[in-house]
Protein backbone atom coordinates (compact mmCIF):
# COMPACT_ATOMS: atom_id res chain seq x y z
CA UNK A 1 0.00 0.00 0.00
CA UNK A 2 2.86 2.31 0.70
CA UNK A 3 4.15 1.87 -2.83
CA UNK A 4 0.70 2.73 -4.15
CA UNK A 5 0.74 6.08 -2.40
CA UNK A 6 4.26 6.79 -3.59
CA UNK A 7 3.23 5.98 -7.15
CA UNK A 8 0.18 8.23 -6.78
CA UNK A 9 2.24 11.18 -5.56
CA UNK A 10 4.74 10.63 -8.37
CA UNK A 11 1.80 10.72 -10.78
CA UNK A 12 0.73 14.10 -9.37
CA UNK A 13 4.28 15.42 -9.63
CA UNK A 14 4.44 14.33 -13.28
CA UNK A 15 1.24 16.23 -14.05
CA UNK A 16 2.48 19.32 -12.26
CA UNK A 17 5.57 19.24 -14.43
CA UNK A 18 3.27 19.77 -17.44
CA UNK A 19 2.65 23.34 -16.36
CA UNK A 20 6.39 23.99 -16.50
CA UNK A 21 8.77 25.37 -13.91
CA UNK A 22 8.51 28.90 -15.28
CA UNK A 23 4.76 29.13 -14.73
CA UNK A 24 5.02 29.03 -10.94
CA UNK A 25 7.77 31.66 -10.89
CA UNK A 26 5.71 34.17 -12.89
CA UNK A 27 3.96 36.99 -11.04
CA UNK A 28 0.22 36.50 -10.59
CA UNK A 29 -0.62 39.49 -12.76
CA UNK A 30 1.31 37.97 -15.68
CA UNK A 31 -0.54 34.65 -15.27
CA UNK A 32 -3.86 36.51 -15.25
CA UNK A 33 -2.94 38.49 -18.36
CA UNK A 34 -1.86 35.30 -20.15
CA UNK A 35 -5.16 33.73 -19.03
CA UNK A 36 -7.18 36.63 -20.41
CA UNK A 37 -5.38 36.52 -23.75
CA UNK A 38 -5.71 32.73 -23.94
CA UNK A 39 -9.44 32.87 -23.23
CA UNK A 40 -10.01 35.73 -25.68
CA UNK A 41 -8.18 33.97 -28.52
CA UNK A 42 -9.74 30.61 -27.65
CA UNK A 43 -13.20 32.02 -28.34
CA UNK A 44 -12.04 33.44 -31.68
CA UNK A 45 -10.33 30.25 -32.84
CA UNK A 46 -11.72 27.21 -31.02
CA UNK A 47 -15.31 28.12 -30.13
CA UNK A 48 -16.01 30.13 -33.27
CA UNK A 49 -14.22 27.52 -35.35
CA UNK A 50 -16.52 24.82 -34.00
CA UNK A 51 -19.54 27.05 -34.62
CA UNK A 52 -18.29 27.41 -38.22
CA UNK A 53 -18.07 23.62 -38.55
CA UNK A 54 -21.61 23.21 -37.20
CA UNK A 55 -22.82 26.02 -39.48
CA UNK A 56 -21.15 24.48 -42.57
CA UNK A 57 -22.67 21.09 -41.71
CA UNK A 58 -26.12 22.66 -41.65
CA UNK A 59 -26.66 22.14 -37.92
CA UNK A 60 -28.77 24.83 -36.27
CA UNK A 61 -26.53 27.19 -34.34
CA UNK A 62 -27.59 30.15 -32.21
CA UNK A 63 -25.67 32.59 -34.43
CA UNK A 64 -23.36 32.63 -37.44
CA UNK A 65 -19.66 32.11 -36.85
CA UNK A 66 -17.62 35.26 -36.27
CA UNK A 67 -20.78 37.36 -36.25
CA UNK A 68 -20.29 41.11 -36.25
CA UNK A 69 -23.93 41.79 -35.38
CA UNK A 70 -24.09 44.38 -32.58
CA UNK A 71 -25.25 43.15 -29.17
CA UNK A 72 -26.87 45.30 -26.50
CA UNK A 73 -26.30 47.29 -24.44
CA UNK A 74 -23.15 48.78 -26.03
CA UNK A 75 -23.53 47.57 -29.62
CA UNK A 76 -20.24 45.66 -29.54
CA UNK A 77 -19.93 43.01 -32.28
CA UNK A 78 -21.13 39.64 -31.01
CA UNK A 79 -17.84 37.83 -31.61
CA UNK A 80 -15.82 40.48 -29.78
CA UNK A 81 -18.28 40.47 -26.89
CA UNK A 82 -18.01 36.68 -26.63
CA UNK A 83 -14.20 36.91 -26.86
CA UNK A 84 -14.12 39.48 -24.04
CA UNK A 85 -16.19 37.19 -21.81
CA UNK A 86 -13.93 34.32 -22.87
CA UNK A 87 -10.99 36.42 -21.72
CA UNK A 88 -12.60 36.86 -18.31
CA UNK A 89 -13.15 33.11 -18.11
CA UNK A 90 -9.47 32.75 -19.07
CA UNK A 91 -8.61 34.75 -15.95
CA UNK A 92 -10.69 32.33 -13.87
CA UNK A 93 -8.88 29.46 -15.60
CA UNK A 94 -5.50 31.02 -14.76
CA UNK A 95 -6.49 31.02 -11.07
CA UNK A 96 -7.46 27.35 -10.97
CA UNK A 97 -5.11 25.98 -13.64
CA UNK A 98 -2.41 24.75 -11.25
CA UNK A 99 -4.80 22.49 -9.35
CA UNK A 100 -6.63 21.37 -12.50
CA UNK A 101 -3.37 20.50 -14.24
CA UNK A 102 -2.07 18.71 -11.15
CA UNK A 103 -5.21 16.59 -10.88
CA UNK A 104 -6.17 16.02 -14.52
CA UNK A 105 -3.37 17.21 -16.79
CA UNK A 106 -3.38 20.31 -18.97
CA UNK A 107 -5.72 19.25 -21.79
CA UNK A 108 -8.21 17.20 -19.73
CA UNK A 109 -8.23 19.97 -17.13
CA UNK A 110 -9.04 22.54 -19.80
CA UNK A 111 -11.78 20.36 -21.24
CA UNK A 112 -13.30 19.83 -17.78
CA UNK A 113 -13.09 23.52 -16.94
CA UNK A 114 -14.75 24.65 -20.17
CA UNK A 115 -17.46 21.99 -20.16
CA UNK A 116 -18.45 22.64 -16.55
CA UNK A 117 -17.95 26.07 -14.98
CA UNK A 118 -18.65 28.54 -17.84
CA UNK A 119 -21.46 26.33 -19.15
CA UNK A 120 -23.21 26.10 -15.77
CA UNK A 121 -22.98 29.87 -15.34
CA UNK A 122 -24.43 30.33 -18.84
CA UNK A 123 -27.31 27.96 -18.19
CA UNK A 124 -28.21 29.00 -14.65
CA UNK A 125 -27.21 32.69 -14.50
CA UNK A 126 -26.88 34.29 -17.94
CA UNK A 127 -29.92 32.74 -19.62
CA UNK A 128 -32.31 33.66 -16.77
CA UNK A 129 -30.87 37.19 -16.67
CA UNK A 130 -31.66 37.48 -20.38
CA UNK A 131 -35.21 36.27 -19.80
CA UNK A 132 -34.58 32.83 -21.30
CA UNK A 133 -35.49 29.58 -19.57
CA UNK A 134 -32.79 27.89 -17.50
CA UNK A 135 -30.50 25.99 -19.83
CA UNK A 136 -32.52 27.43 -22.73
CA UNK A 137 -34.99 24.63 -22.11
CA UNK A 138 -32.37 21.87 -22.03
CA UNK A 139 -33.07 20.56 -25.51
CA UNK A 140 -30.83 17.65 -26.46
CA UNK A 141 -29.23 19.56 -29.33
CA UNK A 142 -28.72 22.66 -27.18
CA UNK A 143 -27.12 20.68 -24.36
CA UNK A 144 -24.79 18.79 -26.71
CA UNK A 145 -23.81 21.96 -28.59
CA UNK A 146 -23.26 23.82 -25.33
CA UNK A 147 -21.02 21.10 -23.98
CA UNK A 148 -19.08 20.82 -27.26
CA UNK A 149 -18.61 24.58 -27.69
CA UNK A 150 -17.56 25.13 -24.08
CA UNK A 151 -15.28 22.08 -24.06
CA UNK A 152 -13.63 23.45 -27.23
CA UNK A 153 -13.20 26.79 -25.47
CA UNK A 154 -11.65 25.11 -22.41
CA UNK A 155 -9.30 23.00 -24.50
CA UNK A 156 -8.25 26.04 -26.52
CA UNK A 157 -7.74 28.11 -23.39
CA UNK A 158 -5.57 25.36 -21.86
CA UNK A 159 -3.45 25.00 -24.99
CA UNK A 160 -3.03 28.75 -25.48
CA UNK A 161 -2.40 29.32 -21.77
CA UNK A 162 0.39 26.73 -21.82
CA UNK A 163 1.93 28.31 -24.91
CA UNK A 164 1.62 31.77 -23.36
CA UNK A 165 3.31 30.68 -20.13
CA UNK A 166 6.17 29.16 -22.08
CA UNK A 167 6.58 32.31 -24.18
CA UNK A 168 6.48 34.61 -21.17
CA UNK A 169 8.75 32.29 -19.18
CA UNK A 170 11.43 32.46 -21.87
CA UNK A 171 11.79 36.21 -21.63
CA UNK A 172 15.25 37.21 -20.62
CA UNK A 173 15.31 39.26 -17.43
CA UNK A 174 16.04 42.93 -17.91
CA UNK A 175 19.69 43.82 -17.42
CA UNK A 176 20.94 47.36 -17.78
CA UNK A 177 23.32 48.10 -20.64
CA UNK A 178 25.96 49.35 -18.25
CA UNK A 179 27.07 46.88 -15.56
CA UNK A 180 27.80 49.67 -13.02
CA UNK A 181 24.07 50.47 -12.90
CA UNK A 182 23.32 47.10 -11.29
Amino acid sequence: MRNSKQGESAHVVDRRAQSGPDSEALPGSVRLLVGFIAGFISVLIFSSGLIAIFYAAGAPVPFAPWSMAPVPPLGVPQTLSAAFWGGLWGVVYAFIEPSLTARLGRWPGGLAFGAVLPLLVLWFVVFPLKGLPIGAGFTLLGVLQGIALHAAFGLGAAILFGIGLRLVGRRAPFTPARPELR
